[in-house]
């Protein structure tokens, strides 16, 4: 009776096991076979498109979209570099306009856009202009 619980216990431990392997699974079929070799393939995914941006792509559009992504991380670190900084108090010096508004006078955050103490709307209009003319004219 033993020998029995012992097997059954063996035979349990075996079948758990298998739980933790990993699954046998065959390659993709997938057409951007172009850019498997691409930096940044990695299994078990490989070139990873999940929404077909480069569906019949070429190597042009593959490397515009390469540098865009690329861009767009380095603003967004420098977002968050530049929360955190004016969080901690840090403002530049100066005013903001012709009023003799300074930096420092309007709340970090969310509360510089929607608040009782925002930037006015024409100079957050003149922000989104500045950035929407760098992204499609110069970067």
């Amino acid at each position: 009776e033993i020998e029995i619980m012992k097997t059954g216990a063996a035979l349990a431990l075996i079948g758990s096991a298998a739980a933790f392997a990993p699954a046998q699974t065959g390659k993709a079929s997938t057409q951007l076979n172009a850019f498997e070799g691409e930096l940044g393939s990695q299994p078990p995914l490989g070139f990873f498109d999940p929404l077909g941006l480069l569906d019949d792509a070429d190597q042009e559009r593959f490397d515009r979209l390469r540098f865009v992504e690329l861009k767009h991380g380095r603003i967004s670190m420098l977002a968050f570099l530049g929360n955190i900084i004016t969080r901690a108090g840090v403002h530049l010096g100066g005013s903001i306009d012709q009023a003799g508004d300074s930096f420092d006078s309007f709340p970090n955050g969310w509360a510089a856009i929607n608040g009782p103490d925002a930037i006015p709307g024409a100079g957050l209009a003149q922000m989104v202009a500045l950035v929407g003319a760098l992204e499609l004219g110069v970067m």
